[in-house]
Parts: C-alpha cells; structure tokens; sequence
C-alpha cells in the first residue's frame, strides 16, 4: 500500500540545511570560485574536508553499520540543494551519490566505508550524460587486466578509486593512479569532465555492473534534480535583490509590470520544481515508484534551471555579462545538469513508457 510522499522539510532537514549553508558562507564565496575555475585545480579541498571530515556528510546515504551516518536520499538533498545554490566545486553527487550508491548494490564495504569517511573519492566511469537504463560505453576485460577508455567522466581528476564497467558484465574498482586521467575542455568548470585511459589496469571485481550502475544513475538523476532546484532557487532571489536595489528613471527596476511578470513566473516555476525535487528525494528514501518519480522530476528541472539563469543574466543587465559576477557560473552548471544523467526529453520519453502512455 503506497503513502502520500511528504514534500516538506522536517525539523532536522532544516537544521542541516543552515549548518551547511553557514559552512559554504565561509568556505565558498563567489570570488573564490571564480578563482578556482580559473585555476588548474578547480576542486575545493578544504570544503570538501569540512563536508565530509566536519559533518560527515559523505557518509549520508551509508548505514552506520559501516560508518556512515544512515541518513536517507532526503538529507542528501537537502545537501546538493545548498552545494546548488553555491555552485560549490566538490564532487559530492558524484562520490557521495552515485559512486557510493553503486558500491551499496555491490556490498562492497571496504570501500564505502573509505568513500562514506571522504578519506577517498569515488567516480562511477560512465559518461555524465547518459540517463538510468540507457546503454553506456564499457572497457574490454583482458587476463584480468582492463584495457579500453571513457570519455566524459565527471570529477574522474580527484578521484581516487574508479568504479569501471568492463565487457564481461562486471563492475571493477580501479586505482586512479593506474589509469591516465586526461582533463575535457567542459562548460562548467566547477563539475570537470575527463577521459580515462587504461591500458593494462588492474581491477578488482565488484559486482554486476547493470544493476550498480542503474540504481547509481538513478540516485544520481534524482538528486541532480535537488541540485537544480538550489541553482534556480539562488537565482530569482539574487534576481529579485538586484532589481529592489537597480533603480531606473529615479525608480527601482523591479517596479516595472513586465519584470514584475517574468518574475512571478519564474517563481512559480521553482515552486513546482521544488515539489517535483523533493518528490524524486523521498520516493529514492522509501523506494515507492521511484522510477516515475526520478523522471518527473528531471524531465521539469532541467528547462526551469536553464530558464532561471538565463533570466537572472538578462535581468542583471550588463553587471551580469561581466566575468566578475557569478551568474555565469550558474548558466554554465545549469546547462550541463541539462544533459547530466539524461536530457529532459529522454526523461519524457522514459516517462512515457512506465506510465504507459506512448506516443501516436
């Protein structure tokens, strides 16, 4: 018998919500990563220890059992809402979500338990965009050697274990220093793409690889979608500021009927991506129609976060077309959530299937 999914925020959720949005207040201000992108080394380290050495916050989706803090896809959500919001450049969906989730169908415990610490990080090696169930590039499985590359690898740079599907159907962890990481040139710089290359690379056998990576890509799909909700969020009230404060013919801008307009609707489209986000987070919790859940939620929060950055650009006028404000950050990681995991069309199309509703 199936519950109503509740949508709202819980007293510990909130709690959880400020304690990480006062550690990104300090550790994540916009000049910084500005900074970070343009730099070799966008990644945070000192974050990324406070996230998971701090607050434990790596282990979120790991039962206590093997050091983590047996939380649910709720927290973690609540999390990526707030890492959103910041365009914090660590790999936490990647690592904490989808690689930890595909370690969790492989039981492999020794290293969730390295993952859950954020003594390592992981990298599922599936290419970012392909959606949960469609076909992804494998390697060859050779006298116990893997031997193949992937392209489009997110966060592969600081990860310290591979998770790689091979050909004969398993999943295998591999040690990033045994393989030849090379960097993409990728839009947004806060989440970098690479190529893995492993040519002779030892791996150590996990599990099954289709099952592991469905249910990661899943979690991925669906948490991505929390992610896109505190991009989306961050700008109409940045927007919204700006427009109070910028004033026009001896009149603050935001007074004018048709900005008053785009607004209103912008934000009635973040109030329903916030319900489709938070939908997707307690379906993936309790496991009740996940499935349908995940690709609402992504099939409504890619358009919506791309429509809220690039209003917010527009509505910033020439202050936001400069390198110097942050909103490009946002436009850049809006546009590649839109193909992480998946386009919104192939969300729909998915969707279309497991409701039984096909197309003419």
């Amino acid at each position: 018998m199936s519950t109503q999914p509740d949508l709202l925020y819980s007293e510990e959720e909130e709690a959880l919500r400020a304690a990480v949005r006062d550690l990104l207040a300090d550790h994540c201000d916009a000049p910084g990563v500005i900074a970070r992108v343009e730099s070799d080394a966008p990644h945070h380290p000192a974050l990324w220890k406070a996230l998971t050495d701090g607050m434990g916050l790596a282990g979120l989706l790991v039962p206590e059992e093997l050091d983590g803090q047996g939380a649910t896809h709720r927290e973690a959500a609540v999390v990526l809402e707030e890492l959103g919001r910041a365009v914090a450049p660590v790999p936490y969906l990647t690592s904490a979500v989808v690689a930890t989730e595909a370690l969790l169908a492989c039981a492999a415990d020794d290293l969730i338990t390295e993952l859950a610490s954020g003594t390592s990080i992981g990298a599922l090696a599936v290419a970012l965009d392909v959606a949960p169930g469609a076909a992804y590039k494998v390697v060859r499985h050779e006298n116990g050697l893997l031997r193949g590359e992937l392209t489009g690898i997110a966060d592969a740079a600081v990860a310290d274990v591979l998770l790689v599907p091979a050909d004969d159907g398993g999943l295998y962890a591999v040690d990033a220093t045994a393989a030849t990481v090379t960097p993409q040139i990728s839009l947004d710089l806060t989440r970098p793409l690479a190529t893995v290359t492993l040519d002779g690379a030892p791996g150590r056998l996990l599990g099954d690889a289709e099952p592991a990576v469905r249910q990661a890509l899943r979690a991925g799909a669906g948490l991505l979608a929390s992610e896109q909700l505190g991009l989306a969020d961050w700008t109409l009230t940045e927007t919204v500021r700006y427009l109070k404060d910028r004033k026009q013919f001896n009149r603050p801008v935001g007074g004018f009927q048709a900005l008053k307009h785009r607004l209103a609707q912008l934000w009635l489209e973040v109030a329903n991506l916030r319900a489709a986000a938070r939908n997707a987070a307690d379906a993936l919790s309790t496991g009740q129609d996940t499935d349908v859940a995940v690709t609402v939620a992504q099939a409504y929060a890619a358009p919506v976060a791309v429509h809220a950055a690039e209003e917010a650009l527009q509505l910033h006028g020439g202050i936001g077309m400069t390198w110097e404000h942050p909103v490009h950050l946002y436009l850049k990681r809006a546009k590649a959530d839109s193909i992480a995991y998946g386009t919104a069309g192939a969300h729909r199309e998915a969707l279309a299937g497991l409701v039984d509703l096909q197309a003419p």
